[in-house]
């Protein structure tokens, strides 16, 4: 069965629907129509009330005096008491009403989009719009990557199927497409422009058994250039190794990609962010840095080694690159 995943990176999970139930305002009722009650009987305790009914009392001697006429005069209006408690049930019931559609309408608020409230529109905090996400389905009696029972952290799902798709809006790379959805490892190396480099990674792939490369890329409207690669091999044994010895060490990446004159640790991104059994090395292009800034990415997740590049003319944004690395390594996990 595909699971769901929501954003967690850079953006913010379901509120709490506020307002009050029906039941915590049947509860204000309640303890209003107490309160009223307790006034009219002057704070009077049933067990006090008990104890005055059970005193013994003495009955007055019995009148020889004719009986007064029936009084003809219309009885007397309810006693104050008893419309407060009237009035009090009334309005008791409509605010339980208004509570109930008030509570439905926040909770349509809270999935819709803040700009497609009137009145809750605020500026844009820099995240894409991504299509919902749903994992693949895994074959039937595959375990998924990290389950005790996968010795070998297989993604078994379709590799294709696992790679971020383009937020909405987005102008597409069809030169990642591949044939058939997988990349030529040629292709792949051409992110690395220094030629004695890209042989030698190229070596590497061959040597540690890589089997499928699937891509994707895009350009949004502000000229951010997104690319992202998926590298599966044999075992998760093998991308440990590749990893944290030959690709991504912490001080830096060990290979420079296209445009990135120089990548330092990005020690900026947010804790809350990572994906538990992801593997991850975030780097940056610090200042100063060219035509534009460059963004990188490598994540380790079983037997997938992936590539996430970001650049942008004057400045590759934080926000959109940890949506979409996030994003990326929740689709893996």
């Amino acid at each position: 069965m595909s699971e769901q995943i929501r954003e967690n990176a850079g953006g913010q999970t379901q509120e709490s629907v506020g307002g009050q139930t029906q039941e915590s305002v049947g509860e204000q009722t309640q303890g209003n129509v107490d309160e009223q009650t307790q006034g009219n009987t002057g704070g009077q305790t049933p067990e006090s009330v008990g104890e005055q009914i059970q005193e013994p009392m003495t009955a007055p001697p019995a009148s020889t005096e004719p009986a007064p006429p029936a009084s003809t005069e219309p009885a007397p209006p309810p006693a104050p008491g008893r419309r407060v408690r009237r009035a009090v049930l009334r309005w008791a019931a409509a605010v339980a009403v208004f509570a109930s559609v008030g509570a439905g309408t926040a909770y349509g608020i809270t999935r819709l989009e803040r700009t497609d409230v009137p009145g809750l529109a605020t500026a844009a905090d820099g995240r894409w719009a991504y299509p919902q996400l749903t994992r693949p389905p895994l074959p039937s009696g595959s375990p998924s990557p990290f389950d005790q029972a996968n010795k070998a952290g297989a993604h078994y799902a379709d590799l294709r199927r696992l790679v971020l798709p383009a937020p909405r809006g987005a102008t597409v790379d069809r030169a990642l497409d591949g044939r058939d959805g997988w990349l030529e490892t040629r292709r792949f190396l051409a992110e690395y422009p220094d030629r004695d480099e890209r042989e030698e990674l190229g070596q590497k792939l061959v040597d540690h058994g890589l089997r499928h490369i699937a891509a994707r890329g895009w350009r949004t409207a502000d000229g951010t250039s997104t690319r992202i690669y998926l590298l599966q091999f044999g075992t998760a044994a093998v991308v440990d190794k590749l990893f944290g010895t030959d690709v991504a060490p912490y001080a830096g990446p060990r290979y420079a990609v296209r445009g990135a004159s120089a990548s330092v640790p990005d020690e900026t991104f947010p804790l809350a962010a990572l994906v538990e059994d992801v593997q991850h090395s975030y780097y940056t292009e610090p200042r100063p840095y060219g035509a534009e800034q460059v963004r990188t990415a490598y994540l380790g997740a079983g037997d997938v080694l992936a590539l996430v590049v970001q650049s942008r003319p004057g400045g590759a944004a934080a926000v959109p690159f940890r949506q979409t690395v996030t994003l990326q390594s929740q689709l893996l996990a």
